[in-house]
């Protein structure tokens, strides 16, 4: 589905997160809708918004691929126009790119726990509320960026270490949403190649 990408590739046009400036930052007027859908039919069907098919890859390329929207999200948090939000309500790069750092961090948890534990249960995550109790508006892109590639990594360095009957082991939302490390793979690409849609970079 996507293709390795060289994760040391630099862009020469490409600015740094480290050259985006405070004059940049759009006023936090407006509170974006919260997302309370339940997303997990994208586990039996194409998202018709991204394109992405969570069936498509094979189980042996889900930590190349992850890889692959790592390098991509980076590339996100080099624009200059990082902090801008297209819409009032609608969230800037910068901040997509906390949500899906926090995604990494959050899912790479829950393998390890499905990994060690069996079929634990899943505490709580309010995604919305998180946004604005971390201030993701007012976060440092260097800062993201260096904590976006540790969780990223982390993720996809836990599949590539998945073997046989352990990509069955399950795992349960607060919600009764129930997972197996295999779906729950496939679940977080989507999120962040999703999220690469959103912010009009689609993964290559």
């Amino acid at each position: 589905m996507a293709e390795s990408v060289d994760r040391d590739q630099v862009t020469s046009d490409l600015v740094t997160p480290d050259q985006v400036t405070p004059d940049q930052v759009t006023p936090d007027q407006v509170t974006p809708e919260p997302d309370d859908k339940d997303w997990t039919w994208v586990l039996e069907r194409p998202c018709p918004d991204c394109g992405y098919d969570s069936a498509a890859p094979q189980v042996g390329e889900l930590g190349r691929i992850t890889r692959s929207t790592v390098t991509a999200w980076q590339e996100v948090l080099g624009r200059p126009d990082v902090r801008v939000r297209p819409a009032p309500a609608v969230w800037s790069p910068l901040e997509y790119a906390c949500h899906v750092r926090d995604v990494y961090r959050l899912f790479g948890e829950r393998l390890a726990l499905m990994l060690a534990e069996d079929d634990p249960r899943f505490a709580n995550w309010d995604q919305d509320a998180t946004a604005l109790a971390e201030r993701y508006h007012e976060q440092e892109p260097a800062a993201v960026f260096e904590q976006l590639t540790a969780h990223g990594t982390a993720m996809a360095e836990r599949l590539d270490g998945v073997r046989g009957a352990q990509w069955l082991r399950p795992g349960r939302r607060s919600n009764g949403s129930v997972f197996t490390v295999d779906s729950l793979g496939r679940y977080v690409l989507h999120d962040v190649v999703h999220h690469l849609h959103d912010v009009g970079r689609p993964l290559r």
